[in-house]
């Protein structure tokens, strides 16, 4: 009695799990290939970091939560920011100087595993949103392959046949214990 309610409630737990984490990476796929990979959760964007540049604190690999910003320039020295240093090149700094210019705020910023400081100062305007601490180490490495186009079909696909499996031998598991019981019947 006691190994039928342990083995009804496992199997609960792992269909769930499975099911959660279908749902999930579905989540994460499709938000991120409408969001033009900038998907954004209450205000946070999601940023894969992809050099070590703010290691120890933020290691290569990992997911950050980037709290969105309108008003780039209200910044001090410590804080972390992201900003657009390129085009097409977002950046996670630390603030260490804070200038006044013709142009508005300017901040002077540096990777903390850096020798020296970023060459170019960063306009208020150019800041995209401030680093609130929340990391997830390696999940970006998933993040960017969720992000290829292989990956994101890898992603949705697998965790599709792992909870297809798992409903097959809930099946085949619950057909033999019908049949011994159909046996048990016959012979009782």
């Amino acid at each position: 009695m006691i190994k039928g309610k342990l083995g009804k409630w496992l199997n609960r737990i792992v269909s769930f799990i499975l099911m959660v984490t279908l749902i999930g990476v579905a989540s994460l796929v499709i938000v991120t290939k409408f969001s033009g990979g900038e998907p954004e959760v209450l205000g946070y964007q999601i940023k894969t970091v992809l050099s070590g540049s703010m290691e120890p604190d933020i290691q290569t690999g990992s997911i950050i939560a980037v709290k969105t910003v309108e008003d780039g320039s209200k910044f001090k020295n410590g804080d972390v920011i992201t900003f657009m240093a390129d085009k097409n090149k977002l950046v996670t700094h630390r603030i260490i100087d804070v200038k006044k210019t013709k142009n508005g705020v300017a901040y002077t910023t540096k990777g903390d595993n850096n020798n020296a400081a970023d060459s170019n100062p960063v306009l208020a305007d150019n800041v995209v949103g401030e680093y609130k601490g929340m990391t997830i180490p390696y999940l970006g490495y998933v993040a960017n392959f969720a992000q290829s186009p292989n990956g994101s079909i890898f992603l949705l696909i697998v965790p599709g046949i792992l909870l297809l499996c798992y409903a097959g031998f809930s099946i085949w598991r619950t057909l033999a214990k019908l049949e011994t019981v159909k046996k048990s019947e016959h012979t009782g």
